[in-house]
């Protein structure tokens, strides 16, 4: 086929600045906090704008690829892209910032799965297309690790508006070889925009997504968190309803039906859940806890990502060895572990013990994203390569926004009540009003004898322990996933190669 080399430097370009643009901002998220003086639940919606965005967004985007051509819609998604990337890097505040961000997650929902969805249509050979995925998958990684690094020096350097800029040279430079080197597919009779399913998808993600971040800064027996999760949770279950009854679905339940599909996708949703939520969190215990800067916490955050450089190149030819389940399981379980040993991790842990926690989970995501996204995509028909890239790509930013949400409030809730309790026993008066301000706000003014100097000290201990509790439960997530791998795809995947082998 002609073009395919510029044609795969296009689609790994458009991924690697719309995954660079993910890491970065981890990076950046505590200066930005500083500069647009914001509480803890604002950091995260600026990771969440994104995410929500992209996930709610992303069903409805691969259906329009599907009807009005995926080089089409992918180009308009890079161009979404460098459009949102500048509204951030002028924002004045964070509702600008926030708002940029939701046309980045627009945008992103167009670029991620259009770029499985192009690779799957240019490449039929299923041996070629898990190589190109894999290739996919490692130049992915490659933004994950220049991310940080890149975003620290520019933080430091330059300011938090240039993470945002680069993506402008970037993004033409990635319109310019995507324009003269994808060819354009479509497939109209299987696409139909449900702009009702898109809607309902929105509200219930934004809602259950807004009330987990409320139960994180206000406990969850508030009635704006009681009320946000009960409307998220109703309008989940209209969603499903409509989707169950409607003839043209943004999300085809019958898909589920065959349960390798259906447990890919929950591993999926868990992946996001665990180790791309865990990011967020690694990024932030290294700067407020371990007191490094964002340049410094990039450069030990790199082993993780480069690990994945190393693996990725040699997924496609395990797969066919070994089989999707097996890798899949492996990869869970050792992000498991990492998430695990994170728990003894503290103020003064050596790096060589968080370096190795790095490597063991960057070794299971090499094994677990770029496997886990063939696997989905072998499950269901080529022609419907766009939707099944948008539902995989969707459950797992789902699992990344749910994430964010419920263990920034798990992490948030703890090291108050840790802060609370130590600053009590210094004698501090306004204990639990003080530990709030220092979580959520970081300000450390106080008129106790400890002094802000001491504050900030006990605030490292308890910020750990709220830490050790999202990871601990991200762990609980990644090793309950491995199980279900290990328990039912596993099985599922051998019954049907026996029933294939028994039809030859």
């Amino acid at each position: 086929m002609p073009n395919r080399l510029p044609l795969v430097a296009a689609v790994y370009l458009g991924s690697f600045v719309a995954l660079l643009d993910v890491s970065i901002v981890n990076v950046a998220l505590p200066t930005i906090q500083q500069a647009l003086n914001t509480d803890f639940g604002g950091l995260q919606w600026v990771v969440d704008a994104y995410t929500l965005c992209l996930s709610a967004f992303m069903l409805s985007s691969g259906l329009i690829g599907d009807r009005y051509g995926r080089k089409r819609s992918w180009l308009a998604g890079v161009a979404i892209f460098v459009i949102g990337s500048l509204i951030c890097a002028v924002a004045p505040n964070l509702a600008v910032l926030l708002a940029g961000r939701v046309v980045q997650g627009i945008a992103g929902s167009l670029l991620i799965p259009g770029a499985l969805s192009i690779l799957t249509q240019a490449f039929p050979d299923p041996r070629e297309r898990a190589g190109v995925i894999g290739g996919w998958a490692s130049f992915a990684a490659i933004s994950l690790v220049v991310g940080p690094v890149l975003g620290g020096i520019l933080v430091e350097t330059v300011g938090w508006q240039s993470i945002f800029l680069i993506n402008l040279p970037l993004g033409l430079v990635t319109i310019v070889l995507g324009a003269l080197s994808i060819g354009e597919t479509a497939h109209p009779e299987h696409a139909h925009l449900d702009l009702v399913g898109l809607a309902l998808s929105i509200l219930w993600l934004g809602a259950l997504t807004f009330g987990l971040i409320s139960a994180g800064e206000n406990g969850w027996g508030d009635a704006r968190t009681i009320a946000a999760l009960v409307v998220g949770i109703a309008f989940l279950a209209a969603f499903l309803a409509f989707e169950a009854r409607t003839p043209r679905p943004m999300l085809p339940l019958g898909l589920f039906g065959d349960v390798r599909f259906a447990v890919a996708n929950v591993a999926s949703f868990a992946l996001g859940f665990t180790s791309y939520t865990s990011v967020f969190f690694f990024s932030m215990f290294l700067q407020q806890v371990q007191g490094w800067s964002p340049t410094q916490t990039g450069l030990r955050m790199a082993p993780a990502f480069l690990v994945q450089i190393v693996v990725s190149p040699w997924i496609g030819r395990l797969s066919a060895r070994f089989g999707h389940s097996a890798l899949m399981t492996l990869g869970y379980t050792g992000i498991g572990l990492s998430l695990l040993g994170m728990c003894w991790a503290g103020t003064s842990t050596p790096y060589a013990w968080l370096c190795l926690l790095f490597v063991i989970g960057g070794l299971g995501n090499s094994l677990a994203i770029p496997t886990g996204s063939a696997a989905a995509m072998s499950y269901a028909p080529r022609e419907r390569s766009g939707m099944v890239s948008a539902v995989i790509n969707a459950t797992r930013q789902s699992g990344l926004a749910i994430g964010i949400a419920l263990l920034g409030a798990l992490m948030s809730m703890r090291a108050t009540s840790l802060l609370t309790g130590y600053l009590r026993d210094a004698g501090v008066a306004n204990a639990e009003q003080a530990a709030r301000a220092a979580v959520s706000r970081h300000d450390f003014a106080t008129d106790a004898a400890i002094g802000e100097r001491g504050v900030h000290d006990l605030f490292a201990a308890a910020y750990a322990g709220g830490f050790h509790a999202a990871m601990l439960t991200a762990a609980i997530g990644a090793f309950l996933a491995a199980a279900l791998l290990m328990a039912v795809l596993a099985p599922a995947e051998a019954r049907v190669a026996k029933e294939a082998e028994q039809q030859v």
